[in-house]
């Protein structure tokens, strides 16, 4: 066993980065100013999306755009129940009834086919969840939302970086909203990004996120500001920071690196685990792509492994090495049953893999050593026999360390 923990995520902080945020400190400007600006015109240019707003994390993202919608008592808001519980929250928060659709059973992104059954006279939009960074078939959900005259906003917390037939997720459809949380592909420590195409969804989110004052007001203390200012909604506390910035553009800038090196050591993972009988490897649909590789989940299967999806985490924590749940089922937390009547066997899909997902250590600075450590610690505590080729794992493509 080895001495020293494995995470299944940690962020790459790299020495620029790291000079950035001093700079920053050293400024005397650490509040939403000028490097925030600059992050949101360099992200804009990166999602080729006219309007890139940041929010102080992905969940405030939600929020307003969502209030973007101006729903009324009784709305209905289409979702997964395999997510976070943030997207729900959010539709709650935003005045909104969570309506609930079971997932493909193949990529975990919610059914596509499912969604008009769905929807009723009071539906109002659709939340999809791009899953682990894996895009949703935008083509079907944006056809669905067209007909009947619903907005989509799009839950990309995952997804940076991802594309969609060759198109970057955040720059086409209604409202997308990523998350820069330390263990995403990208992060700011906390931080979050809206992007959209309405003029006037910027506006009002610009708003939203800073107490409800009419225009920017970050300037207000410098010599060309003016301390007079207009509150024309009652907004909240959702800016960013520019230290947060200062670390997000040295991010920005090493994103499509991240993901080569994550894209890599997934396909290492597929590599190593083909045709093991304990593992339900993830699977890639048949539309174009860009996968984002945010989280490497496979789902145990406890009668091959000989052991349940939470007795193997604790296995691993014991050699050592840290994984990740993402997600218990949503429906099944109290709130929602008790709020909503949502009851077991309700999404049968989405229950049966919340008991058997489980997500394997992956970050861009992992290691082929570090790797194939988790590979082999996988196959002791399987009881899976390695043959003495594969106990080297020289069959595995090495990774490139001097990407970054």
């Amino acid at each position: 066993m080895s001495e020293n923990f494995l995470p299944f995520a940690k962020p790459a902080i790299d020495q620029a980065t790291i000079d950035e945020v001093v700079a920053c400190l050293q400024s005397g400007w650490i509040t939403t100013g000028p490097r925030t600006q600059q992050f949101e015109q360099e992200l804009a240019t990166y999602l080729n999306s006219p309007h890139a707003l940041c929010l102080n994390s992905g969940t405030a993202g939600l929020h307003v755009a969502l209030l973007c919608l101006n729903l009324q008592p009784g709305d209905e808001v289409i979702t997964t129940p395999f997510t976070f519980v943030a997207t729900l929250n959010t539709i709650v928060h935003a005045g909104g009834k969570p309506v609930l659709v079971d997932i493909d059973p193949y990529t975990y992104n919610i059914d596509v086919n499912q969604i008009e059954n769905a929807i009723t006279s009071r539906t109002r939009a659709i939340v999809p969840v791009h899953f682990t960074g894996l895009p949703v078939d935008c083509d079907a959900i944006y056809a669905i939302a067209n007909k009947h005259q619903l907005t989509v906003v799009e839950d990309c917390a995952h997804a940076i970086g991802a594309q969609y037939k060759r198109k970057t997720l955040g720059s086409f459809g209604h409202l997308q909203v990523f998350s820069f949380h330390p263990n995403k592909n990208m992060t700011t420590g906390e931080g979050g990004l809206v992007t959209c195409r309405n003029s006037e969804w910027a506006e009002r989110i610009s708003c939203l996120r800073f107490h409800g004052i009419s225009k920017p007001a970050f300037d207000r203390f410098t010599k060309k500001g003016n301390q007079h200012y207009e509150v024309i909604a009652p907004g909240f506390k959702y800016n960013m920071m520019d230290l947060q910035a200062a670390i997000g553009l040295h991010q920005l800038k090493s994103l499509d690196n991240f993901i080569i090196k994550r894209t890599a050591l997934a396909q290492r993972y597929l590599k190593a685990f083909a045709n093991w009988p304990q593992w339900e490897l993830p699977q890639i649909p048949q539309y174009e792509h860009r996968h984002a590789w945010h989280l490497f989940a496979p789902l145990i299967n406890p009668e091959k492994a000989g052991m349940d999806r939470d007795t193997f985490m604790q296995r691993m924590k014991e050699e050592n090495i840290g994984t990740g749940l993402h997600y218990a089922a949503i429906h099944l937390h109290p709130y929602y049953k008790n709020t909503f009547g949502f009851k077991a066997g309700d999404f049968p899909r989405t229950e049966d893999v919340a008991n058997r997902i489980v997500s394997l250590p992956l970050f861009p600075t992992m290691t082929n050593e570090e790797q194939n450590h988790v590979i082999r610690t996988i196959a002791k505590i399987f009881n899976h026999p390695l043959s003495t080729e594969s106990n080297s794992l020289d069959f595995l493509s090495p990774i490139n360390q001097e990407i970054l």
